[in-house]
């Protein structure tokens, strides 16, 4: 009998201080919500020591390799040894990198050391420029760099500086990005593979409107003009020039493919440096020229392959060339398959299939023998890596656990670093191997989260409007969630293109700002619809000269199978989104306005005929040819059925969706009389909203839906 009670005792003991552990745990404040970076997984920095197969990683402030084979430990180098070799007072270690060989490369003070840590003796130190932008330096071990100062490309030779162009003229920019980072681009300089030439952009804005941006941070106020090339309006001219670096000559390539409005994109050297290869554009994004050119005359040498589409072809990655046999080339579409897929090429236009798999997949490394891709064929939501044999086509599958896996594979083809996380699995770093024994862990992160209370996400399909697809949401129900309550519900949407809001990564992509207002009673959603990324072209290009309506068609979707719960006050449905997301949110409460009580956008466009040349016309085509569907997707047109409460977020130097879209909104809501509009410029931000001014902008975006929604 006393064992009895004393058990009773344990357990009545056990559950209350199980009770009062719950109850202590913390609720996300709005500053957790939006700066506190600690509670994202702790990270495990880790790389391969060059072309060999030892990882390095830093421990107690020393640079440490592992052999992938045995697993054994050598320390490469100290922080103290580093501060002795390069006079320096490091506190940890400093940014690096290796080259190819295993030697070290440290990053500071304006300089590149390249360290050889067998004998620990520098064997190469260059100057590191200043001053400009778009910095770019060579590939391998030379100091060449090449970098902009306004509109002008310049290279820096180890001592000095050398102009490549020298145009007066601020509507001719030189060495800076083209096409509004579109297509893949995201830089302006390539050097030759053998560094002997520098290849650039050049674009021609001449023709291109100004929009004005207001900086209210001088004393009167100062309007300053950004090239802004509206849909259906004349477009930026863009040209790639060569620069010799023996002769100090430039040519330019003869590039005569459609009209001068042409886009170039995917720009790729041969491996002997001789060609460059182009993905070469029309502005109406229907076709697209695969061409290689003469690099020294600067004429065109084949055109190997072309593609159309009737909706659009949009070309996002450079050729790979085979290691193993750099006659071929791997030549990424989503054009000839329905999917993005890996092709083998040559110069003489023979392509065949490497990677057979109906899902989109990504190059990320080859040996002599295969070529080691990710893919989303698992499941959409997931990302694995893969191998394909070149010469037979077999796929062998090597990594295992469920989730989101980022690899780094070993030159050798034999180990990779694999980097991973799932809904519940925070990161894990693992040593994989490619004769697919069981992979070695390396790091396991707590959960950041353990001291929060935090709602519980679940992962679901519901079907697309058109019934063909299983569209992926993540859901959060409300703290202590009762099903016989009924709780308000904020959809959260972003929905445009190159997006996909619900993976099977820790906690499903969270915005912790959701788990804020779950933990405040709300029930929040968030689904991807037919748009969105990773699902093929089928369904990425069913919003086709309509944007915004398959999104919201599957949206609602979502909605109704939402709705369908006891649990869900369908008088109390919100909903929030910035960008694509704003534009969608206005498009909900608009042509929805008995559904949706509450939105927040921020960021939004409004009217497509406003928003630039090279985004805008892929997936609406123009004023001129799609009359129609610019007169069925302008929300100016939907203002008059606003009915619920509406707030506008927007930063007033907004250079992506430029202040005009809602501004002329607002308007036509002031001259159809309708009070439901509130409006929340931030007078010095861009497209997004960042540091302290965030906290103010989610601070503002809960009030609302506390306000209204309540």
């Amino acid at each position: 009998m006393k064992r009895i009670l004393t058990t009773l005792v344990t357990l009545v003991l056990m559950t209350t201080l199980s009770v009062t552990a719950q109850t202590e745990r913390r609720l996300l404040s709005i500053e957790d919500a939006v700066l506190n970076r600690d509670l994202t997984p702790k990270s495990y920095p880790v790389r391969w020591v060059g072309a060999s197969d030892s990882y390095a990683t830093v421990e107690q402030n020393a640079l440490i390799a592992y052999d992938a084979r045995t697993a054994k430990k050598r320390t490469l180098i100290t922080v103290e040894e580093l501060n002795q070799l390069l006079a320096t007072n490091f506190k940890t270690m400093p940014a690096y990198s290796f080259e190819e060989d295993g030697s070290l490369v440290v990053t500071a003070h304006n300089q590149r050391t390249v360290i050889d840590l067998k004998t620990k003796q520098i064997t190469s130190r260059s100057q590191i420029p200043t001053g400009g932008e778009n910095l770019t330096r060579q590939s391998g071990k030379g100091g060449l760099y090449a970098y902009t100062k306004k509109n002008n490309l310049y290279l820096f030779d180890g001592q000095k500086e050398i102009a490549v162009t020298s145009y007066d003229d601020p509507n001719i920019v030189c060495g800076q990005t083209v096409s509004r980072n579109e297509f893949g681009i995201s830089g302006g300089i390539f050097f030759s593979p053998d560094a002997t030439k520098l290849a650039f952009y050049r674009k021609d804005e001449s023709r291109v409107t100004d929009f004005p941006l207001l900086d209210i941070q001088t004393r009167t106020g100062e309007l300053k003009s950004i090239k802004y090339p509206m849909n259906g309006m004349a477009s930026e001219h863009v040209s790639l020039g060569v620069y010799d670096i023996a002769t100090g000559k430039t040519i330019y390539l003869n590039v005569t493919d459609f009209d001068e409005e042409r886009y170039l994109t995917n720009i790729t050297w041969s491996p002997d440096s001789q060609r460059i290869y182009i993905q070469v554009l029309d502005r109406a994004q229907h076709n697209v020229h695969l061409n290689s050119y003469s690099a020294s005359t600067g004429q065109m040498l084949k055109q190997i392959l072309t593609e159309h589409n009737d909706r659009w072809v949009e070309p996002q990655h450079p050729l790979v060339f085979l290691e193993s046999d750099p006659t071929r080339f791997i030549y990424a579409t989503d054009n000839r398959d329905g999917y993005w897929n890996l092709y083998l090429c040559n110069d003489e236009g023979q392509i065949e299939r490497l990677t057979k798999t109906d899902a989109s997949v990504a190059y990320v490394a080859q040996d002599a023998k295969h070529v080691y891709y990710t893919s989303a064929e698992v499941s959409p939501i997931d990302n694995h890596l893969f191998r394909v044999e070149i010469a037979t086509g077999k796929q062998t599958r090597l990594t295992k656990a469920e989730g989101w896996h980022t690899v780094a594979v070993s030159k050798s083809g034999r180990y990779f670093l694999d980097t991973y996380s799932s809904l519940h699995v925070p990161r894990v770093v693992e040593l994989g191997r490619t004769d697919l024994k069981p992979a070695r862990e390396l790091f396991r992160a707590e959960d950041p989260t353990a001291g929060y209370n935090y709602s519980e996400i679940t992962i679901g399909t519901v079907k697309s409007a058109d019934g063909k697809y299983d569209n992926y949401y993540r859901l959060i129900k409300p703290l202590d969630f009762d099903p016989a309550k009924k709780y308000p519900v904020i959809l959260y949407v972003y929905g445009g293109p190159h997006s996909q809001m619900v993976q099977n990564t820790y906690l499903a992509q969270l915005r912790r700002w959701e788990m804020y207002m779950a933990q405040r009673g709300y029930v929040v959603f968030v689904m991807d619809n037919r748009g969105t990324s990773n699902r093929g072209a089928e369904f990425e290009k069913a919003i086709n000269r309509q944007c915004g309506q398959a999104e919201m068609a599957d949206q609602m979707e979502g909605m109704k199978w939402l709705m369908s719960h006891e649990w869900v006050d369908k008088d109390r449905i919100g909903v929030h989104g910035w960008s694509y997301g704003g534009f969608m949110t206005i498009s909900l409460i608009t042509n929805y306005p008995d559904v949706f009580k509450v939105g927040v956008a921020g960021g939004p466009v409004i009217d497509w005929k406003w928003y630039e040349i090279m985004y805008g016309e892929r997936y609406m085509d123009n004023t001129q040819n799609n009359p129609e569907g610019f007169e069925l997707t302008s929300l100016i047109n939907k203002a008059t059925n606003l009915k619920g409460k509406l707030l506008i977020c927007q930063g007033a130097v907004d250079n992506v969706v430029v202040w005009q879209h809602s501004l002329s909104f607002v308007q036509e809501c002031v001259r159809n009389n309708i009070h439901s509009i509130d409006y929340m410029p931030y007078p010095t931000a861009e497209h997004n909203v960042y540091g302290r001014d965030a906290l103010h902008l989610y601070n503002k975006i809960t009030n609302y839906f506390e306000d209204y929604l309540r």
